[in-house]
């Protein structure tokens, strides 16, 4: 099993990728395959995480694999309202609800309760497959490449 210990931000070619859900993404130790089949293992430190293209080189750095994120069961509110996408952010951050939050849309894991919520402040819910790759938190530090493009 190659075992993974160290994230990176130098610009390397990754020779491997990595899918995994956003839960996934948030363990710090994780046994799991590779996307070509291999058993890996990740050992990173306690409360760190996995974002989208984040770069991880195993312990000799012979293996350089890109994060991706999978396609998952998330509610997606796309709306051209700012003031209701506002609201609704408020209410399910409220509930301490992880949120992917975009111009023309919030996202977030698929849940008929916070789904009727949402309906209920007049917004329509489209349920689907998509990544989801939400804000990281007021207090969350992130490495400069974890911003938009």
């Amino acid at each position: 099993m190659l075992k993974f210990t160290q994230k990176t931000n130098e610009v390397l070619e990754p020779n491997a990728t990595l899918t995994l859900t956003f839960d996934q993404r948030n363990k710090s130790r994780l046994k799991t395959t590779l996307d070509d089949g291999r058993a890996v293992g990740i050992v990173l430190k306690n409360g760190d995480s996995l974002k989208k293209n984040d770069i991880l080189l195993n312990d000799d750095s012979q293996v350089i694999i890109q994060i991706k994120a999978a396609l998952e069961t998330v509610s997606t509110v796309y709306c051209n309202d700012t003031l209701q996408l506002a609201r609704a952010c408020y209410h399910l951050g409220n509930r301490h609800v992880s949120l992917q939050i975009a111009p023309d849309f919030i996202r977030y894991q698929h849940d008929h309760v916070l789904d009727d919520m949402v309906k209920g402040l007049g917004l329509e819910i489209l349920v689907e497959q998509a990544p989801f790759e939400p804000e990281s938190g007021a207090y969350h530090t992130t490495s400069p490449h974890h911003h938009s493009h």
